[in-house]
């Protein structure tokens, strides 16, 4: 059969693939929900793209972790290394503080971003040998087509409004902890408006890029860049 297309369908065709050249069609399947034009689009191709997008988020995501994780943890070992220093009546403040800071760790540390494991994981599989046999181009592309979309659903979860209620759930506690408790209202409220403030940077300003890259890929959009 032979393929003919006009300068409208070659031009088209070019978005689709973009930087990748042409494709052969119907090299792997497409995912359910995802745009027929995918299709033509060689699944090494689409391997690829997803690739570096997974990789480009998993290094916002360690970068993320690590640098919110140490600095609050700092803030923790700070607090505990004030108490010697103030007065025994006091003393509670801080711990709280540093209590506090070590709950706030928890999460980078039981729930990390899926994307920081998952990224690095793909990158590998695609090193372990050549991408010259079909049948392991389109197995792989599977594999990564699921992962993108699990990775969009896990940040969508992190920044969920119940992680919101969570935060501002917890601080107002540790208030009402040091002020009924002890009956220190104002350090209280430092302590728990300084928390619920921390905590909603903390969600704020977690990477969420591969939702627009799944997006953008559904829509077979392989010349998407996104943001840095």
């Amino acid at each position: 059969m032979r393929l003919r297309l006009g300068s409208t369908g070659v031009a088209a065709l070019f978005v689709v693939v973009g930087w990748t050249g042409f494709a052969r069609a119907g090299t792997c399947l497409v995912p359910v929900g995802a745009d027929a034009r995918l299709q033509a689009v060689d699944g090494r191709a689409r391997l690829e793209w997803i690739d570096q997008r997974l990789s480009r988020v998993a290094g916002q995501g360690r970068v993320w972790t690590w640098g919110w994780g140490l600095g609050i943890g700092a803030a923790g070992v700070g607090s505990l290394a004030a108490v010697p220093f103030v007065s025994p009546g006091d003393r509670i403040d801080w711990y709280a503080g540093a209590v506090s800071a070590a709950i706030g760790v928890v999460p980078f540390l039981l729930s990390p971003l899926s994307v920081v494991h998952d990224g690095p994981r793909l990158h590998a599989a695609l090193a372990a040998g050549p991408l010259d046999d079909d049948a392991r181009v389109c197995a792989l592309l599977a594999d990564a087509e699921r992962t993108l979309a699990a990775d969009a659903a896990n940040q969508r979860w992190q920044q969920g409004w119940w992680i919101h209620a969570g935060n501002i759930a917890f601080n107002t506690g540790v208030m009402l902890f040091l002020g009924l408790g002890y009956h220190h209202w104002t350090s209280g409220i430092i302590n728990g408006a300084a928390g619920a403030a921390v905590g909603e940077a903390i969600i704020f300003t977690q990477p969420t890029g591969t939702i627009d890259d799944l997006a953008a890929y559904q829509r077979a959009n392989l010349m998407y860049q996104g943001t840095f």
